[in-house]
């Protein structure tokens, strides 16, 4: 089961791409490109093609954190090497045909090895960790797919921005985590805390949710005789995750201590509190929940019974600190969000800066599932089935809806784009499809795999459960 979840995982979010242009996904590529074909972190030649870049002295750079820019230099290297095209000898055109194919090629395979990989992998951790913990197959699956294909985390995981990635880091941590726990494990210890660095060096900012994963840690430990090996484990994992950070900016700085972001450049609010973060508005965090033009709630249904699931397993001793957890990191990523001065986030479909909480939270699916129980969780399955067929249209047409819509996901994503077949699958740009033909054969692949695993799960003998 879990071969095939991965695989259905990764396929899904590699069929589909995102607008090349758009400026967070060429900003990253922009500085991975100079690093692969110049040596050097500067992105002076991509200035003008983009809104968002930094400026120190003479020079323009990434204003992101260099994690995302970091995994898609193997991405650009093949694409280079196979095709023996470099950005030196292309045009500088906004838009322009040659440059966009370039970058087209170079994000889509960057994708393909990055978001893509690491949603499917903390895709079947995270059915492992529910299926411990309930015994049901169901339930897992349930959870694993929720989080998956029915939340936008899987139309984020189609860019090279890094709040989809971010995601999956916390749930790799976790469910990495627990396992060291049980089993004294320390390369297990070790893998979370390269996932928690990591997810730093990907998105500055997820060092705050990150604490609440690191303090649980502790906890879960507490009374641990190996509880001091495994966190030395956790915490050279965690360094070695952020070595890269250290890393990209000493070659692009000079320094290993200077944040990008430091050096933004046209967008003033960022230059307000701790890079663009005050206090949280009630506004703002209506807004990224239940507001029409930005809700959670609207692109992502089936995360409605999470919550519940969550307060299960709050109740009963061996699952409340994974409740609280889990909790913990949805509360902090919503509060963070709303701190922040763009808390809209631009052109996104949904609310992309509240995208991690998606995976921990979406845990909760799997003891809902089992609390549902009998006939009722058809109700449950139409939910998650209703949540994939909104996210299947997001992946597909559009997740940087510009905020011109009062209800973008019938708006902007249908009326504009699948209404008029404005989709984009790798069958339609590559292999001379058209893109409704190219989404009808991801359709056809990814139901025979969904009914596989459906199948599967519903023939798994129940395990002991823990909750």
């Amino acid at each position: 089961m879990r071969i095939v979840l991965f695989a259905l995982v990764w396929f899904s979010c590699a069929w589909f791409g995102s607008w090349e242009w758009n400026p967070n996904n060429a900003v990253r590529l922009f500085a991975a490109i100079s690093l692969v074909e110049d040596g050097d972190a500067t992105i002076d030649e991509f200035a003008d093609l983009t809104i968002d870049k930094a400026v120190f002295g003479a020079h323009a750079y990434s204003d992101k954190a260099p994690g995302m820019t970091l995994m898609s230099l193997p991405a650009v290297a093949l694409a280079d090497a196979v095709t023996g095209e470099r950005a030196t000898a292309l045009p500088k055109i906004f838009g322009g045909l040659e440059m966009t194919r370039y970058l087209r090629l170079r994000t889509r395979l960057a994708v393909a090895s990055g978001s893509a990989v690491l949603t499917a992998i903390a895709a079947v951790l995270l059915f492992d960790l529910a299926l411990a913990l309930t015994g049901s197959a169901g339930a897992a699956l349930f959870a694993a797919l929720g989080y998956a294909l029915g939340t936008p985390a899987w139309g984020w995981s189609t860019t090279l921005l890094g709040h989809a990635p971010v995601a999956a880091l916390y749930v790799i941590a976790v469910a990495a985590f627990w396992r060291a726990a049980r089993t004294a494990t320390l390369r297990w210890a070790a893998v979370a805390g390269l996932a928690l660095g990591w997810s730093v060096t990907i998105e500055y900012q997820a060092v705050l949710a990150g604490l609440v994963i690191a303090g649980w840690m502790l906890w879960h430990v507490r009374a641990a005789a190996s509880r001091w090996r495994l966190i030395a484990a956790v915490a050279a994992g965690g360094l070695l995750g952020l070595l890269p950070l250290l890393g990209y900016n000493l070659v692009a700085f000079g320094t290993p201590f200077r944040i990008a972001y430091s050096g933004v450049v046209g967008w003033e609010g960022m230059h307000q509190g701790l890079f663009g973060l005050g206090m949280p508005r009630l506004a703002a965090l209506r807004g990224i929940t239940v507001g029409t033009q930005h809700g959670l709630v609207w692109v992502a249904p089936v995360l409605l019974l999470a919550i519940p699931g969550l307060m299960v397993w709050a109740d009963r001793a061996r699952t409340r600190d994974l409740a609280w957890v889990a909790g913990g990191v949805a509360l902090v990523v919503l509060l963070v969000n709303a701190a922040y001065v763009y808390w809209e986030g631009g052109n996104a479909t949904g609310p992309r800066l509240a995208i991690p909480l998606c995976g921990l939270l979406a845990l909760g699916l799997a003891p809902a599932w089992v609390a549902i129980g009998g006939r009722n969780v058809r109700s449950a399955a139409a939910l998650l089935a209703l949540s994939i067929a909104i996210n299947a249209m997001i992946a597909a047409a559009e997740v940087f809806v510009p905020p011109l819509y009062r209800f973008p996901l019938w708006s902007g994503v249908y009326q504009q784009h699948v209404a008029v077949g404005d989709l984009r699958t790798i069958a339609s740009e590559y292999g001379g499809w058209t893109p409704w033909h190219g989404f009808v054969l991801w359709t056809a692949l990814a139901a025979a795999m969904i009914g596989w695993l459906v199948r599967e799960a519903t023939k798994a003998i129940a395990l002991p459960r823990s909750c």
